[in-house]
């Protein structure tokens, strides 16, 4: 069924907009998702023409349209104001274009506000969106905000109590586009439609669990936004501590929305309290990869050239439930890296072997990006006429990159929000938790309890990393630069 809705983009004259959130939209008009009845208001603070805002959107779905007439068509139910977000004056005309807008589209006063703009600005516009009676509540009226959302715990629950000034818990959608990518939404079809798996999903089959976000760029032209987050806040606080909720939660007792978050909930609940020793930073220095040069983090554009950010951060969690105590989910996460890869890897335990051989220990591999899958790896007869051991690997995976592999998150993400569906969302209990553990480990690494390790380009980060699994016994099962 299409939605009827008024959506009102703040910040819709940059990168986000163009490169996401209008094909985002485009493919959900093209399935049917958004018909007669929606209007887009963007708003920037450059003086744009709505004919200038159609060709941008025009431009931005070029190649998704199957015809010109197709995409104009879409592009007209675009519609532009110069906005300052601090001028009350401009959030009047926004709810004058606001009530056009649902009389011509006939949108039952739907609201969907998407805040692709510096945080900052968060409280600030939630505050005149109710005081200039924007939010009327009439019509469903939800609210997606970016990430990063705070730097820590004190300013993510000044933010939070800002936003809630304006709109309740279940009308703000906190947006993770790695919660929109389609093997993280279908860990909970492997997890709960499989007896194979749900069976010895716990503490007493599974040795270690381990997530890999890696990326093979620099921080790009990002250096003075990254200096001040680091790894630990830009990629484990959300992206890492929300994949570990869904391996760690125990069965839902449905596939609600309410149960799923109960389910996660706790598990944010749980997390053990971090020990310094179970925790390393790296930061990569200049080298040479394939013949070409790279410079080092501190010679990056915009960086500290005595910066003590983290580029690269390794650890283990733990969580205290029945399901998992004691067992621990390593991550990492780092730029410059050998090669670009998201993936968890479920490393069961040894059995004891009747071969005279030690046994490889089963693995299930949950491939994110770039390619989209899973393998299992098993043990098996080498072919022969003697009888000895051979690895065997089942693989289902296709290419996340390939052109209608699967839909864009943040084309499935926004589908959800009009379908009022949070569950790829976080809800502010996560976020509350992640930032309490978050902080301590911050606060170790400001008192430098925790030493700052260099690690070449073109690496898998600081041989700390290796050796902090080790002491566990265990090893990273990804090692592409092998």
């Amino acid at each position: 069924m299409s939605s009827k809705v008024i959506v009102t983009i703040f910040g819709a004259s940059g990168d986000l907009a163009k490169r996401k959130l209008y094909p985002s939209l485009f493919r959900l008009y093209k399935s049917g998702n958004l018909s007669k009845h929606f209007a887009v208001i963007g708003t920037a603070r450059r003086p744009w023409s709505k004919e200038y805002f159609e060709s941008v959107v025009v431009e931005a779905i070029a190649d998704l349209a199957d015809s010109p007439e197709q995409a104009q068509e879409f592009a007209s139910h675009f519609y532009y104001q110069s906005h300052d977000v601090q001028d009350t004056e401009h959030y009047i005309e926004l709810r004058k274009l606001q009530n056009q807008l649902n009389e011509q589209y006939q949108a039952e006063h739907n609201k969907l506000f998407f805040l692709s703009m510096a945080p900052q600005f968060f409280g600030t516009i939630a505050k005149h969106l109710k005081s200039e009676n924007i939010v009327d509540g009439k019509g469903f009226e939800r609210l997606i905000v970016e990430k990063p959302f705070g730097t820590d715990l004190a300013t993510a629950s000044q933010l939070n109590e800002e936003l809630l000034a304006a709109f309740d818990e279940e009308q703000i959608f906190r947006i993770d586009h790695y919660l929109g990518k389609e093997m993280i939404q279908s860990i909970f079809a492997i997890r709960f439609a499989n007896l194979l798996f749900e069976n010895i999903w716990n503490r007493d089959y599974i040795d270690n669990v381990q997530i890999t976000f890696a990326e093979k760029l620099g921080v790009e032209e990002r250096g003075g936004y990254y200096d001040q987050s680091g790894a630990l806040r830009d990629m484990v606080q959300n992206h890492t501590l929300q994949l570990l909720s869904l391996l760690a939660m125990d069965k839902p007792k449905s596939f609600s929305k309410e149960d799923i978050r109960a389910e996660k909930v706790k598990v944010f609940e749980r997390l053990v309290q971090p020990d310094k020793d179970d925790f390393i930073r790296g930061q990569y220095k200049s080298g040479t990869v394939k013949g070409k040069k790279y410079i080092s983090y501190r010679s990056e554009p915009n960086v500290n050239p005595d910066s003590m950010t983290e580029t690269f951060a390794s650890g283990a969690f733990f969580v205290n439930s029945e399901r998992f105590r004691d067992v621990p989910f390593f991550f990492r996460t780092g730029k410059r890296l050998t090669e670009k890869g998201t993936l968890v890897n479920i490393v069961f335990k040894q059995m004891e072997s009747i071969f005279g051989e030690e046994l490889a220990p089963n693995v299930l591999t949950i491939h994110i990006q770039p390619t989209e899958g899973f393998s299992l790896s098993m043990n098996g007869k080498e072919v022969g006429e003697r009888f000895s051991l051979a690895p065997l690997s089942l693989d289902y995976r296709t290419d996340a990159t390939a052109s209608g592999a699967s839909p864009d998150p943040y084309e499935k993400l926004i589908f959800d929000v009009l379908n009022n569906d949070s569950t790829n969302f976080s809800h502010w209990d996560e976020v509350r938790s992640s930032w309490e553990l978050i902080d301590q480990i911050e606060e170790l690494w400001r008192s430098n309890e925790v030493p700052l390790h260099e690690y070449p380009v073109g690496s898998m980060g600081p041989d700390a990393s290796f050796e902090l699994l080790r002491e566990f016994g265990a090893d990273w099962q990804w090692s592409p630069n092998k």
